[in-house]
């Protein structure tokens, strides 16, 4: 069973303002309710793994698959049978930048857990956006 959730963003930040964001996870609590504690291994880099405690709370750790620096990064977290990849993309756009983010939700219940996992996404992604336009 598989679950997706697409979003994408315009903002007047510029795609190194969100990458700074989304790049240095101790800033993630301040943007994405979801998120109550980020705790990476070492360096922002692919292979790197973690901790992610969410609003619940529920602990989960997480590998990042996938770091393009300045542009796109891709998170995984397990959760028993479940494998849960979000993927973040930042590109130039006019005088800002378009923000995509992607979950992709795999596993038994995918379809069930998907809308919970996803609900606060919009917010999330508001909030970046918002941050980094500050920036």
């Amino acid at each position: 069973m598989t679950f997706e959730f697409e979003r994408t963003v315009t903002t007047s930040a510029s795609r190194e303002d969100v990458w700074a964001l989304w790049s240095d996870p101790g800033t993630w609590v301040e943007w994405d309710p979801a998120v109550n504690l980020v705790e990476l291994d070492g360096p922002f880099v692919e292979g790197q793994t973690g901790t992610m405690v969410l609003t619940g709370p529920i602990e989960m750790p997480f590998t990042l698959e996938i770091v393009e620096d300045g542009t796109r990064f891709l998170d995984q977290l397990t959760m028993g049978d479940l494998v849960i990849r979000i993927d973040h993309v930042v590109k130039d756009a006019g005088d800002g930048a378009e923000v995509t983010v992607r979950t992709t939700i795999e596993g038994p219940g995918a379809d069930d857990i998907g809308p919970i996992v996803t609900q606060d996404t919009p917010v999330a992604m508001e909030a970046l956006v918002r941050m980094a336009e500050r920036d």
